[in-house]
């Protein structure tokens, strides 16, 4: 949670996020996102970044880079399932 935010962001969560496997095993480096969808700690999430960060409503124009857009319910691959939320 951040305690201290842009003007016209204020309200919406910050979340320490991070790439993740198609098992949904974590990976990669750590990002900063604004939670758009509310989603809760340990789900599979979507990200937008860069310019489409900024397209939605509450962060139209603002210094956003990153955002969280869906949670993931399940993946699959090559036919069979190896995700499920």
């Amino acid at each position: 949670m951040a305690t201290q935010k842009v003007d016209g962001v204020t309200g919406s969560k910050y979340l320490i996020v991070r790439s993740c496997d198609t098992k949904g095993q974590a990976k990669g480096e750590y990002l900063i996102a604004v939670d758009l969808v509310g989603c809760g700690v340990g789900e599979v999430v979507l990200l937008s970044q860069g310019s489409s960060a900024r397209q939605a409503e509450i962060t139209k124009q603002r210094a956003v880079d990153c955002v969280i857009v869906g949670i993931v319910d399940l993946i699959e691959e090559h036919g069979q399932v190896v995700f499920r939320k």
